[in-house]
């Protein structure tokens, strides 16, 4: 084959989630529906919030620009591999497919951080909220992740790049990921595996921390609330954004923090489903459906339509 970008393969064949025959075209139709879905409840909260422009809601939307976009980078992709009998794609889409899924998956993992600490300021710092969480706080915690996800991203992306692949070309993966694109290199791959430690390690456990600590402190406050329905409901809230995040952060650790001899890439596939797939499909339902200020702007958007 040619040499391109350094590296002798050309093309990359993606071997997708599973080689069962039978399961190809239920599961084209599942991840089908799961697609439309995410698209539909991401665009959805996207268009709401900027016809009513509330400030309050300025995390949510970037949650659900980056799951939005996120999710497209990876199913339509994935769901070739059950309807073709050879998913290709070139080095150059690779690459590009690789680049975008980090920085949006990295964003998020900061954003879900700046949503957990503004979850914390409402319910225990009630008062100074608006204080606490002006636009300009707001801004610059939305920038501060996207430059965070960015820089990180160009360090993973400036490592796959250094790597050749001679022979062989099938990833062993739904999607151009990282562990499987290792797999194939035949060159040293330790720097690799080095700097996905550190960098995806920061990426995962600080958020993670960070997010826990939020929720721990709220949890904390709610206990102290007078009202039952008060408490009830505030519980409810917390309790489904720690179960969000759980799956979100807990998937991720399992890929990319565990040992590279410790399980199977097949173990790894299906746990990456959950945090590119099932994640962004829950985001708009769990933080959307329990969001006071999105049921406002949803009130307002229809009786617009009304008169």
């Amino acid at each position: 084959m040619a040499h391109t970008n350094g590296s002798f393969v050309t093309e990359f064949v993606l071997m997708g989630l599973t080689d069962q025959p039978d399961l190809q075209l239920p599961l084209f139709f599942l991840f089908l529906v799961t697609y439309m879905i995410t698209s539909f409840g991401n665009l959805g909260l996207i268009i709401l919030i900027v016809l009513n422009s509330h400030s309050h809601v300025f995390f949510l939307f970037n949650l659900s620009f980056i799951d939005f976009c996120y999710s497209s980078v990876i199913i339509p992709k994935m769901m070739m591999s059950f309807v073709l009998k050879k998913n290709s794609v070139s080095y150059i889409g690779c690459m590009t497919q690789f680049y975008f899924f980090c920085f949006f998956i990295i964003s998020e993992c900061y954003v879900l951080t700046s949503m957990a600490y503004d979850q914390y300021v409402a319910i225990c710092k009630p008062l100074l909220y608006n204080t606490i969480m002006s636009p300009k706080v707001c801004f610059n915690l939305m920038l501060g992740s996207y430059l965070t996800a960015f820089s990180h991203t160009m360090i993973h992306t400036g490592c796959i790049l250094r790597l050749n692949f001679c022979d062989t070309n099938t990833i062993n993966h739904y999607f151009c990921d990282v562990l499987p694109l290792l797999e194939l290199s035949c060159t040293s791959t330790h720097i690799n595996e080095v700097e996905i430690f550190i960098v995806a390690g920061i990426d995962i456990i600080v958020p993670s921390l960070m997010v826990f600590i939020s929720y721990g402190f709220s949890l904390s406050s709610i206990l102290h609330i007078s009202s039952t329905e008060g408490r009830s409901n505030a519980f409810s809230t917390c309790s489904s954004h720690i179960v969000a995040v759980s799956l979100f952060f807990g998937s991720g650790a399992f890929m990319y923090l565990k040992p590279s001899s410790a399980g199977s890439m097949d173990e790894g596939k299906v746990s990456s489903v959950f945090y590119t797939i099932v994640v962004p499909m829950m985001n708009p339902l769990i933080y959307s459906l329990r969001n006071k200020d999105v049921k406002i702007v949803l009130r307002e958007t229809l009786s617009r339509i009304q008169f």
